[in-house]
């Protein structure tokens, strides 16, 4: 008996969808695979289903997993499942018409892109299938259907307008495709780009995947499964493989929730951070999955930019069909998976500084800028970021760090602000005069060591509606019950006015006012920034490269001072040393402050100063 050959056309719409992936220059194009093994778990997800609800399958012991075979000599893919399969009319359903809209909308996709064409959406159509035609001239496939009486069919066209149906012999159950690859396309034949692209798209297919008779998909999709069932073990092969780490994480974060949002998630802070070590931006390192399947790996979108250190996975089956790079960005659904994932792992945090200090003080040590980052930039999450901020004070030793909320809860009962001060380390802030009042008065300052966090704090303003004030700055206003009186030592009120006149005449541009300290104990002067603080000071000097320009700078005198009440007694007396040590003093006061200053003059000055002191 002959058998019978049907040849059928494919509808307008699938030529047409055919002819944009034939002719696609698509740079990604390995994305097939992952379509075509999305495909193969689907239809084994149906038959499992179906095995659940009762009807007798065939093949009931044959086991649900994918085979793939690749032929390098004839240049063939093919792919097995002993899924669902198809019948006839679900052959020429699925294959050959628009059973649904996914087509259409594909098209109609596609069409408003112009050159940019992302078949990377295809599978999200519904019509992952065709990508086949991305690597393949002609595509070959057997199928078996579950249903007893079923027939085994094959189907097969070269997608340019038509494709026949025939009968086969009987195969067991489920489809094998067998793809025909173009000659740019050979190296799908290859067994080591199978076994890549697997990895990177299809590791945690629910069903075993085998290239070449060797299983590949070794990793299970942890995420999915309930964290009292997996070993530390598992969870640290886990964070190695999609991590590409050899070492085990610092942190880790397991959790499901069902609502805002269907998720499961699976997030790890690795041991070191290598950003910190000069290896550049580190790229994202979480990635964003829909039932298993890879969406978009390292999403840019998903998480935000400041913690790009984290390893992991979000799974979601919420996920909209038309998501593609473009519209991640705009995604609300995607922008609610940021929102939900990122509170969850502040409030982890929170957690682990409370009840793991120590390790979270390594975790500081390493990842603290990332933090910082976000509480400048992130306004969304900012009240959360500020409570994981840690310091040095003057109440602590070195080494030893507190947060604001340990501040704030022994603050004085009067004391209506949070003091701090910015310096390139302790041991220049403590050597600085800018601690003196604060000493004097037992008030705790925060010790900042880098611009960022002045940056914060002068951006928050404030912290449980304390105000967060720089020690150093000018208009520093100490309240009433705190205002440090004035000492019986001092010089006259009217010599102050004289002298401090007599010093901004001398010191013409570099100083905006001279004035007599109200904070000044055991240093003879102090300069402040009229820009508010002196870090911002240094940081215009820095940004502006002018080393050499600090700026103007408003100067404050101790009038309690022996130097000071000696330089006014040279400046009555009309010593012209008087000029010489004024402009030492100043500059004193200017390193004090962290400020650079050209050594030039400073060198000579001090020789004719030393010359003094020895003649």
């Amino acid at each position: 008996m002959s058998t019978v050959v049907e040849t059928k056309e494919f509808q307008t719409e699938i030529r047409q969808l055919l002819d944009i992936v034939i002719h696609s220059l698509y740079t990604e194009r390995e994305i097939f695979l992952r379509e075509l093994i999305s495909n193969a778990a689907d239809a084994m997800e149906k038959l499992r289903y179906m095995q659940l609800t009762g009807p007798v399958v065939k093949d009931k012991d044959l086991e649900l997993e994918i085979h793939i075979d690749t032929d390098d000599n004839a240049h063939t893919l093919t792919i097995t499942d002993t899924g669902i399969g198809m019948t006839k009319e679900e052959l020429v359903e699925n294959l050959g018409t628009i059973a649904h809209s996914g087509s259409k909308e594909f098209i109609k996709h596609l069409s408003t892109k112009g050159d940019q064409k992302d078949l990377n959406l295809i599978g999200q159509f519904g019509v992952g299938f065709y990508s086949a035609f991305m690597v393949a001239d002609k595509v070959t496939l057997y199928t078996r259907s579950y249903q007893m009486d079923g027939e085994s069919l094959i189907w097969e066209s070269d997608g340019v307008g038509s494709y026949t149906i025939t009968e086969g012999e009987d195969l067991s159950r489920g489809t094998k495709m067998v793809l025909h690859l173009k000659e740019d396309a050979h190296d799908f034949a290859k067994e080591e780009t199978i076994q890549r692209v697997i990895k990177q798209y299809s590791s945690f297919v629910p069903y075993p995947i085998s290239v070449n008779g060797q299983k590949v998909n070794t990793v299970d999709a942890l995420w999915t499964k309930n964290k009292n069932e997996i070993t530390d073990d598992e969870y640290n092969e886990f964070y190695k493989f999609i991590g590409n780490a050899y070492d085990e994480p610092l942190f880790r974060l397991h959790f499901s929730s069902d609502a805002p949002l269907n998720i499961n998630t699976l997030l790890f802070v690795p041991k070191e951070n290598f950003e910190q070590f000069g290896f550049g931006r580190t790229e994202p390192g979480v990635s964003l999955y829909c039932k298993k399947v890879l969406i978009q790996e390292k999403s840019q979108a998903v998480l935000p930019e400041w913690l790009r250190f984290l390893k992991g996975v979000i799974d979601s089956e919420e996920l909209p069909l038309n998501i593609s790079r473009e519209t991640m960005q705009d995604s609300a659904l995607v922008g609610k998976l940021n929102k939900v994932v990122t509170s969850r792992f502040l409030k982890f945090l929170e957690n682990q500084a409370a009840n793991e200090p120590e390790k979270y003080k390594e975790f500081w040590e390493k990842f603290n800028f990332f933090i910082k980052e976000g509480a400048a930039n992130d306004f969304t999450h900012r009240k959360e970021l500020l409570k994981l901020l840690k310091f040095e004070s003057s109440n602590t030793q070195a080494g030893e760090l507190i947060s604001l909320a340990d501040y704030v809860s022994r603050m004085k009962e009067d004391q209506t602000a949070i003091y701090y001060v910015n310096g390139p380390s302790r041991e220049v802030i403590e050597s600085g005069p800018y601690l003196e009042i604060f000493r004097d008065k037992g008030l705790e300052v925060i010790y900042t060591y880098a611009a960022i966090d002045d940056y914060i704090f002068g951006s928050v303003g404030e912290y449980e509606g304390k105000k967060l004030t720089s020690a150093d700055q000018a208009d520093l206003d100490l309240s009433d019950s705190e205002q440090k009186a004035r000492s019986e030592h001092a010089l006259a009120e009217e010599d102050v006015q004289a002298l401090t006149s007599w010093l901004k005449e001398v010191l013409g541009s570099k100083v905006t006012e001279v004035r007599e300290s109200k904070r000044l104990v055991d240093s003879p002067a102090v300069v402040l920034s009229p820009y508010g603080t002196n870090s911002m000071q240094r940081m215009m000097q820095l940004v502006n490269k002018d080393l050499n320009n600090v700026g103007p700078s408003v100067l404050e005198i101790n009038a309690a001072h022996q130097m000071i009440k000696r330089l006014d007694s040279a400046r009555k007396n009309g010593d012209t040393f008087a000029k010489i040590a004024a402009e030492q003093i100043f500059e004193n006061a200017q390193i004090a402050a962290g400020l650079i200053v050209d050594p030039r003059g400073m060198v000579n000055r001090l020789n004719e100063i030393l010359e003094r002191a020895l003649g």
